[in-house]
């Protein structure tokens, strides 16, 4: 896989993965959640843990690509978070905003 390549499937599955605690009510993706809902910090629980293993199909990526593994600083790591909660933004934005907008319009068209 050449190095373009590698990036563009980086960050597809960045997007992918930054929007999935925001749009299923299952806890780590397979238990269903009781009572009202997946709660929030399980949510944040689990887009931390998405970070995580997009860090490593990065590494894994960049290893596959160049042989090797630069080292990177501190600014770097607070930058990919940022990206990934830029990523996360649809989903979080449908969860907590539009959802319940649609949901307000299809009522008044129904009644």
């Amino acid at each position: 896989m050449s190095t373009g390549a590698a990036i563009v499937v980086l960050l597809l599955l960045a997007v992918l993965a930054a929007n999935l605690p925001w749009a299923t009510e299952r806890i780590a993706f397979v238990w269903p959640a009781r009572g009202r809902g997946k709660r929030e910090w399980i949510r944040l629980l689990e887009w931390g843990v998405m970070f995580v293993l997009i860090v490593l199909a990065g590494a894994g990526l960049e290893y596959r690509t160049q042989g090797e593994l630069q080292s990177q600083g501190w600014e770097f790591w607070v930058i990919a978070l940022c990206l990934f909660a830029v990523f996360a933004m649809p989903g979080f934005i449908y969860r907590h905003d539009l959802r319940r907008r649609l949901r307000r319009r299809r009522r008044r068209s129904n009644a």
